[in-house]
């Protein structure tokens, strides 16, 4: 599983359209962040390729840039080798389970895909002098001893408990993508992630915005770990895909992780009463422990990309709840979205293993 056996001829596919900006890679591209990057580089004018091997990302989240001439899906494991022919100007890595439920499922393969999935990508950066990106997380910072977090914080992290595949692997991600620079002289981009939410986080993503608003609709329990005092900051998807796209396109590269998230700060106590209102939903807050090395406050210093990528978001927190909430009442009630079942094989253009 994961082995390319076919990799799609590009330069030569009838109607493809001229790609304005170069041709872009995606791994991850059918996940959640991964699938709403390549459309919004589909419309910047990019020809885009999307790996991914639908461990946690799903076809149906493709399907509406399934058929446009300048996208081809491949399915393949980063963690494998990549194929030696895959020319491309832009890299973007987003390949990885983010959610704690996904990611400790498979340890081992987690701590793998940011490693050697890393090593492999930044091989193919240096073979074809393409510019890469890393998504990397705010999950580096660990449980924060330094609040609210800048790039310069080195974290307070376990090492060797139940999220360390996540934590430590994205670490060893940015080590070995500064190293390569430093090396190799390739153009690297880092950025750490904070809480994003939005449309195509999967019904049991397991983390706090999805799994309030779908406890919401079905009229469940909502789960609150801990007290709910424990904090977080919430950044719409849009925001942040535009500033992928603003650091990736920066005229120079930071020498630096670069912190994007939304600095309005939330306990989550305050965002089930938030969702439950929202939704009018009658579900009852109920508590459960507190999980192993859950941080107890999550709020990025973006500083950085305010003055240097004129980012920040703008997408308020009761219209993202809004398009999110939209989106999980489709997919619970099955008005929209097509179950993943139903979807052919031809509807996604992948080479297939």
């Amino acid at each position: 599983m994961g082995r390319v056996i076919k990799v799609l001829k590009l330069d030569t596919k009838p109607g493809r359209r001229r790609a304005d900006q170069g041709r872009a890679l995606v791994a991850g591209g059918a996940g959640f962040l991964g699938s709403h990057l390549c459309q919004r580089l589909l419309a910047d004018g990019y020809e885009v390729i999307a790996l991914d091997n639908f461990h946690t990302g799903k076809r149906y989240n493709l399907s509406a840039i399934a058929r446009d001439a300048s996208f081809t899906c491949i399915r393949h494991d980063i963690v494998e080798e990549l194929p030696t022919d895959l020319a491309v100007d832009e890299i973007y890595n987003l390949a990885c389970p983010a959610s704690p439920p996904h990611y400790q499922a498979d340890p081992i393969h987690t701590f793998k895909t940011s490693v050697l999935g890393s090593i492999n990508l930044l091989e193919l950066a240096r073979r074809h002098n393409a510019k890469i990106f890393q998504a990397s997380t705010s999950e580096v910072y660990g449980d924060p001893l330094v609040h609210p977090q800048p790039e310069g914080y080195f974290g307070n992290v376990n090492t060797h408990g139940p999220r360390s595949c996540y934590d430590e692997g994205k670490r060893s991600a940015e080590t070995l993508f500064f190293d390569y620079s430093r090396t190799y002289g390739i153009d690297v981009r880092v950025a750490r992630i904070f809480n994003t939410y939005g449309p195509r986080m999967r019904p049991d993503d397991g983390r706090v915005v999805s799994n309030f608003i779908v406890q919401a609709l079905r009229g469940d329990d909502i789960t609150v770990y801990g007290s709910g005092t424990q904090t977080r900051s919430f950044c719409f998807v849009d925001d942040l895909i535009e500033g992928f796209v603003r650091l990736m396109n920066a005229g120079v590269a930071p020498q630096h992780p670069v912190n994007l998230g939304n600095p309005v700060e939330f306990t989550v106590m305050k965002m089930a009463e938030l969702v439950i209102d929202y939704t009018n939903s009658r579900s009852c807050i109920v508590h459960r422990p507190l999980p192993v090395d859950d941080p107890r406050q999550r709020k990025p210093d973006i500083s950085f990309a305010r003055q240097h990528l004129g980012w920040e978001p703008k997408v308020a927190l009761s219209e993202g709840l809004a398009h999110t909430t939209a989106y999980f009442d489709a997919v619970l009630g099955g008005r929209r979205f097509i179950a993943p079942r139903t979807v052919q094989a031809s509807t996604v253009r992948e080479a297939t293993a």
